[in-house]
């Protein structure tokens, strides 16, 4: 589990979606969070269920905050720095500390408990006994350790190490959570010495748990003491409801039926957000929010009015689609309209709310038996580089896009044929282009159709993966990737494009390949090529990861179709090849044209030498290495840096 980096300030406005959706998020982290600062004596069941029922309170109470007195929703706002989080999970991560720690704390006879100091209401677990997997004797000794220690200071060993914040941040969020001395927690909690690790080991993840019975006799005498007390509440549940001023009288809530005036002007048609056709010129930002309001069909009330009614209220006949981590509630205010029109047989509308795309389509004469089509894409945070279009119709293994009214022209490439040249695609008054193959449908791998979008600065390759967002393909260093370009490049992507069915429908923003090194093979078998690809999400987690060998093909010197490269080794939620961790080792078993085979590796150029055990055994200075071996062998490869750090390959 990798630390988060800390929020500005835990005391920043926060809208309540804004919080659901960091919980949604990091709901394991914030529940290990809990499970950690709660004190041992509780018990391992009930702070199994007390980590839970915190993590789920910590909601701000508020509708809105900070937010101007309007119904419109906020756009997102990119932090100042790269390594800031939203202040959603600052907020719910203080709320779990805060009440972890009130939790901990002792009753007294003449106080009023606090809500988290009692026995949690929810989630509520009846005849089970639930606690997390054991682990071995470093783990039971730093849960002791643990229990020596004060709730703020064990509060401070978790933040340090399983949110992996500085002192400084540290004593912030214990001093916002009522802590009257920071500075004694983190002293007292340096006297724990087991690593930082260790916080991450199943003995304290309390979402993979085991289940056992409790007492049974001892639930039999409760359960009959429980029916006789049900009875009597009936009984005087019954004589309260009577006429005249028992219950039933002058209740606060509204009724079911009553209607929410906020909630009615975001289905309201004449309400949506409808950007001028020339703004993107004169925009500050270019994304989404300077696209204008296109198609035939913008000011088709009915239109609007029932994808509005199915975005909020789908019914059973509406075919619904959603990428990894994205919302799917109604829009908290009105949206904005991105395109309404006809797409062959088919009425689409694209709505945009600041943080998701949604497209609802319907048959053109609104047959309501042909039913409806919805759909959600994550796309907060978007930027000039990853708002050129939008997938407004796809079926029959063909797709369209609606693009960008900056896209001057677009243009269709096979990836897998990188000599061929690119071939114009025609786009409609409303940018729409024509129809052209999608690879999201294609059961095999002959062709894999990219488009490339031409703007005033820059060509952009984009494919779809089967969401409303095409992904966009780069090339080079994970410090600098940029777009496709030269003959090089596309040879490259065209060894690797068949690698993208393993990242389709998994809320992809972009897919970089990096040709990290290029080694000699042994007996003049000429040069191989090793790459990283690596694709990332709108969400953040869930990227993938592969590491990919390429040996000399006789097809392409020939000018024909390439073969795809070999998966060397691929990882998930892992930041090598990224731009935090910008390096890569991994190896392949190779067979050469004379019939021997080697153990052949690479790593980027920050190892200093490489190593292979096991089966095989073999040390090459460098950063790369190829040592003979058999059929079938098995080597564990690891390497040192330059810095001297010893990690192993990619996995």
């Amino acid at each position: 589990m990798r630390p988060l980096p800390e929020v500005p300030s835990v005391t920043a406005p926060v809208h309540v979606e804004q919080a659901r959706a960091a919980l949604v998020e990091h709901y394991p982290r914030l529940v290990r969070l809990g499970y950690l600062v709660l004190p041992p004596s509780l018990g391992r069941n009930r702070r199994v269920l007390t980590a839970h029922s915190l993590a789920q309170q910590s909601l701000p109470l508020g509708r809105r905050t900070a937010f101007a007195a309007d119904d419109r929703v906020p756009l997102p706002r990119r932090p100042a720095g790269g390594t800031a989080v939203d202040p959603g999970y600052a907020h719910v991560r203080q709320r779990v500390v805060t009440t972890a720690l009130e939790a901990g704390r002792p009753l007294r006879r003449l106080a009023w408990p606090r809500r988290s100091q009692l026995p949690p209401l929810l989630p509520l677990v009846w005849g089970l006994h639930l606690f997390p997997h054991s682990g071995g004797a470093d783990e039971l000794a730093l849960d002791q350790a643990l229990s020596a220690l004060s709730g703020p200071a064990r509060a401070a060993h978790v933040l340090r190490g399983l949110e992996g914040l500085a002192d400084g941040e540290v004593r912030q969020v214990l001093a916002a959570a009522g802590v009257a001395d920071p500075h004694a927690a983190l002293t007292e909690a340096d006297a724990v010495a087991a690593p930082y690790t260790l916080l991450d080991s199943a003995e304290f993840d309390p979402c993979s748990l085991q289940a056992r019975p409790p007492d049974l006799l001892r639930r039999r005498r409760r359960a009959k003491a429980a029916l006789a007390a049900v009875a009597a509440l009936l009984v005087c549940g019954a004589l309260l409801g009577l006429p005249g001023s028992g219950w039933g009288r002058n209740l606060a809530s509204a009724r079911l039926s009553t209607r929410n005036p906020a909630a009615e002007q975001a289905l309201e048609p004449a309400a949506l957000l409808r950007v001028p056709p020339a703004y993107w010129q004169r925009s500050p930002r270019t994304d989404f929010t300077a696209w204008p309001a296109r198609g035939d069909r913008t000011d088709d009330t009915r239109l609007l009015r029932r994808a509005l009614a199915v975005w909020a209220r789908p019914g059973p006949a509406v075919r619904s689609s959603t990428t990894p981590g994205t919302p799917v509630g109604p829009p908290m205010g009105p949206p904005q309209l991105l395109y309404a029109g006809e797409v062959g047989a088919v009425a689409v509308v694209l709505f945009y709310d600041g943080l998701r795309i949604v497209r609802y389509a319907e048959a053109r004469d609104a047959d309501p038996a042909q039913g409806a089509a919805l759909d959600f894409a994550r796309v907060d945070s978007a930027d000039a580089s990853s708002a050129d279009a939008l997938v407004v119709s796809r079926g029959g293994g063909t797709v369209r896009y609606l693009t960008a009214p900056w896209v001057r022209q677009v243009s269709v490439r096979d990836l897998l044929a990188p000599g061929r040249a690119a071939r114009p695609l025609h786009r409609d008054r409303n940018g729409v282009t024509g129809v052209l193959a999608s690879p999201q449908t294609a059961g095999d791998c002959r062709s894999w159709s990219a488009v490339e979008m031409h703007d005033a600065t820059a060509t952009r390759l984009l494919t779809d993966l089967g969401e409303l967002a095409p992904a966009r393909l780069t090339s080079g260093s994970p410090s600098a990737p940029h777009d496709v370009s030269g003959r090089a490049e596309r040879e490259s992507w065209a060894r690797t494009a068949c690698l993208l069915t393993a990242v389709r429908s998994r809320g992809v923003r972009s897919v970089n390949s990096w040709p990290y090194a290029r080694q000699w093979l042994p007996e003049g078998n000429g040069f191989a090529q090793w790459l990283c690809t690596r694709a990332e999400t709108w969400r953040g987690s869930g990227s993938r990861v592969f590491a990919q060998f390429q040996a000399p093909s006789a097809q392409s010197a020939a000018g024909g179709a390439v073969p795809p490269g070999a998966v060397a080794a691929r990882a998930e939620d892992s930041p090598a090849c990224g731009e935090r961790d910008p390096r890569v080792l991994a190896g392949v078993l190779w067979k050469s044209h004379g019939g021997r085979w080697y153990v052949l590796a690479a790593g980027s150029t920050e190892f200093a030498s490489l190593t292979t055990s096991g089966g095989v055994e073999g040390r090459a200075q460098g950063h790369l290495l190829a040592v003979q071996a058999r059929a079938g062998d098995r080597a564990e490869l690891n390497g040192v840096l330059m810095n001297g750090t010893q990690v192993g390959a990619l996995r």
